[in-house]
């Protein structure tokens, strides 16, 4: 029998996190203990999905709050489950948890970007509520102080 689990990371999912994030974006791991201060001093929500007691996939979200606006927004930034795991409705168990979480937070609204040709990704969106919008995303890369002319 399969136990499938979604809750809220804790510290001791550290080493776990670093993998999962290694495999979803490649590179070399985040030191475990640079993921634990991460979680300590931001206000990041991260889920994660287990499957009996094994990380399988992970979830982060942001709120975020401005004058602007009279309720908070979210932004679901991160989601990774894998491969071998997946369609088994991890991803939208995260999602569920993620918006609970936001909505404690008072937000109102939620966007999820995704690659226009992750069409796995999109589906599972969609299945959750989530309309596509008509948007062009912007990205400047590689800021720093001489790129800004200071």
């Amino acid at each position: 029998m399969v136990i499938k689990t979604i809750r809220l990371a804790t510290e001791k999912d550290a080493a776990e996190l670093s993998r999962l994030n290694q495999e979803f974006n490649g590179g070399e791991r985040v030191n475990p203990d640079m993921i634990r201060d991460s979680m300590r001093n931001n206000d990041e929500i991260i889920v994660v999905a287990t499957l009996n007691d094994r990380l399988v996939g992970f979830a982060c979200a942001q709120s975020v709050q401005s004058f602007c606006y009279a309720n908070g927004h979210g932004e679901i930034t991160e989601m990774y489950v894998e491969e071998n795991t997946r369609r088994m409705g991890l991803a939208s168990l995260m999602i569920a948890l993620l918006e609970k979480k936001l909505v404690e937070r008072g937000v109102t609204s939620i966007r999820i970007l995704t690659g226009k040709r992750n069409n796995a990704a999109i589906h599972t969106y969609l299945c959750s509520d989530y309309n596509m919008e008509d948007e062009v995303v912007l990205e400047k890369k590689k800021l720093g102080m001489k790129e800004l002319g200071i």
